[in-house]
């Protein structure tokens, strides 16, 4: 399924009146295809990726994912929808701290009817968080926190895998290591990928980048 966001406008208020800081933004994200997105602090990354996965609404525009436009779903039907067909890592991780790894793991597959034991336990493996099952949030590193958020995203084989800095708590080799597991899981799922990041030299590890800039996308 293609991800598709069209005429996307979003307006913050500030002390100096409104900020549109998306002003008609196009993208679409194909199966199977990864996608960078980059920009400056500010320019609105993270506002676009939570647009694309149903979690905050445009002012105006459209989000569908093959036949389905989530625009327009009450909340309820769009809560569904992105159970069913979103993997998410966000930048603060989000885990459930009254959940160990292997649960928080397997919580969002849970959820979506896709639980499958021995995909976790391989993306437990994977990830380098062997032996860790048993742990809660708060005994693990932040780098660790963001593998095993990583791993949740991906437990529920989503079709569509939106990533806000998802190495961002990792050093250097973990980020490439960790990007590269998370890229390869994606394609072999024939997912679509969309990743807000900061660095060049991850980007570079996806199919293309586009750039976010002014309110508009540059490829």
């Amino acid at each position: 399924m293609t991800l598709k966001l069209t005429g996307i406008r979003k307006t913050f208020r500030s002390s100096e009146g409104p900020v549109e800081v998306l002003r008609g933004v196009e993208l679409a994200v194909a199966a199977g295809e990864s996608v960078a997105l980059t920009g400056e602090s500010g320019s609105g990354k993270s506002t676009l990726l939570h647009i694309a996965g149903g979690l905050e609404l445009a002012e105006a525009g459209e989000v569908t994912l093959g036949n389905m436009t989530l625009t327009g779903m009450n909340d309820a039907t769009r809560a569904a929808a992105r159970r069913e067909h979103f993997g998410i890592v966000f930048q603060q991780f989000n885990l459930i701290p009254s959940l160990n790894v292997a649960d928080n793991v397997a919580f969002q597959s849970r959820l979506s009817g896709r639980y499958d034991p021995a995909l976790c336990q391989s993306l437990v493996e994977k990830l380098g968080l062997n032996g860790l099952e048993a742990r809660f949030p708060e005994q693990l590193s932040g780098g660790q926190q963001q593998r095993v958020a990583i791993g949740r995203a991906l437990a529920g084989k989503p079709q569509v895998v939106l990533a806000d800095e998802p190495t961002g708590n990792l050093d250097e080799d973990t980020s490439d290591i960790v990007l590269d597991l998370m890229r390869i899981l994606v394609e072999d799922a024939g997912a679509a990928l969309l990743m807000v990041t900061h660095s060049g030299r991850l980007a570079a590890k996806l199919d293309r980048t586009v750039h976010l800039s002014h309110g508009l996308i540059a490829a």
